[in-house]
């Protein structure tokens, strides 16, 4: 695994990230973590690795864009002081662009998102000792899609700045593509978004795989 022992990782992003987790911070008993990939990852990593000490933290936020993560950026990650950060942001930049088209100011640009989320990343990386970067998703089989089509875009710009940045990289909608081969994506996902246990155990497993745990 490429987390030292006693590491603090900080999970953040949307919705998919947040799950109920305790407000202001994500830590604690109980249901602190929230209920989705986050919890999962820390119970992981308790069970499997026992003897590492990582401490998990959820700082998801539901509704929230690259432009929200950018407003509380330092609080909720910086003056955190987190070993490694975990990013996944993107599904609502895209899902606005559909669901409110013509609320055209909700939505993020693409230009403008790749620039944003470039710029925490660069803002982060001299004071941490890594970084996980997993790309948004949208559970549609046909890539051909606009939303789809759309996502992916948006999937391509977190790879290219994990490539520029030289950061870690989980392609979520490359684990959900796998998984929809079997599976109809309602059985993930109701709205093809907020995932269900078993999309929410597809992102833990990408995401154990890319820390090598």
């Amino acid at each position: 695994m490429i987390l030292a022992p006693q590491s603090k990782l900080l999970m953040i992003g949307d919705s998919v990230t947040d799950v109920d987790r305790t407000k202001p911070v994500g830590e604690g008993l109980f249901d602190a973590l929230g209920k989705g990939y986050v919890s999962l990852v820390d119970a992981s990593l308790q069970a499997n690795h026992p003897a590492q000490g990582i401490r998990v933290v959820n700082m998801g936020t539901s509704g929230h864009t690259v432009r929200d993560l950018k407003a509380r950026w330092q609080t909720d990650v910086l003056d955190q002081k987190p070993d490694w950060v975990s990013i996944m942001i993107g599904i609502n930049d895209v899902w606005r662009q559909f669901d409110t088209p013509w609320q055209t100011e909700w939505a993020v640009p693409l230009a403008e998102y790749e620039a944003t989320l470039d710029e925490l990343v660069a803002q982060t990386l001299p004071s941490v000792k890594g970084l996980v970067l997993m790309t948004p998703y949208f559970l549609e089989p046909h890539r051909k899609d606009p939303m789809r089509v759309t996502m992916d875009q948006y999937g391509q710009a977190v790879q290219r700045i994990a490539t520029r940045r030289n950061t870690h990289f989980v392609d979520t909608q490359a684990a959900f593509d796998k998984v929809m081969k079997h599976l109809h994506p309602m059985t993930l996902a109701w709205d093809r978004v907020h995932p269900n246990r078993i999309g929410h155990m597809v992102l833990t497993q990408a995401f154990l795989k890319a820390i090598r745990a």
